[in-house]
């Protein structure tokens, strides 16, 4: 969103003050909604499998798309609060003060670069990698309103966002996919990074 854009509704809003101000809620009303109009799109859970996941975070090098930092694979960071449980803690409901921040800043998720509630598609070429402090941040404004730009995607070949690293683990200790709540969590990203080796 450029600035002329940003000042016109700036406007829009003054505008509907005034009339509030005035008590000309008729005014307000027709203000709003025909100058700065709220169109709620229904809010669809997605929620996406390790395969899928896995496919983009390989695609995308690893990558934040938008901010161009690294990632790290997600059982990774699971396998190290296994691990190190008082060092780099985990809880399941992220609570910040029980969550290592690495959680936050370096473990992938999926975004939608047009987000579906503006009209983005649900679909592969509009999802990228990015972190969960920058989907956070992000949510559902789109790149021009953000200021942002769509960082090239990194190589996988030369960052796996550590995958190699933890099919070496497992298949070191295969235990650990037996392991109480974190082994079926491994075991699901298990099979897509292995897959993904051919």
């Amino acid at each position: 969103m450029t600035n002329d854009n940003r000042l016109a509704l700036v406007g829009v809003i003054k505008a509907t003050c005034q009339y509030v101000a005035e008590n000309d809620l008729a005014k307000a009303r027709d203000t709003i909604v025909s100058r700065y109009p709220f169109a709620p799109k229904a809010n669809v859970g997605r929620s996406y499998g390790p395969e899928f996941m896995t496919k983009v975070f390989l695609r995308d090098g690893f990558i934040d798309r938008y901010k161009g930092t690294n990632l790290i694979f997600p059982p990774v960071l699971r396998l190290l609060s296994h691990y190190l449980p008082d060092d780099f803690p985990y809880h399941r409901n992220w609570k910040v003060d029980a969550t290592h921040p690495a959680y936050w800043e370096l473990l992938p998720t999926i975004d939608h670069v047009v987000p579906v509630a503006r009209g983005g598609q649900d679909a592969e070429p509009n999802c990228v990698s990015c972190s969960m402090l920058t989907n956070s941040i992000k949510s559902a404004w789109t790149l021009d309103e953000l200021g942002w730009q769509l960082q090239p995607a990194g190589d996988a070949d030369r960052w796996d966002g550590m995958m190699g690293w933890f099919i070496k683990q497992v298949e070191q200790h295969p235990e650990l996919l037996r392991v109480g709540e974190v082994g079926p969590y491994l075991k699901r990203w298990y099979g897509p990074a292995k897959a993904s080796r051919g």
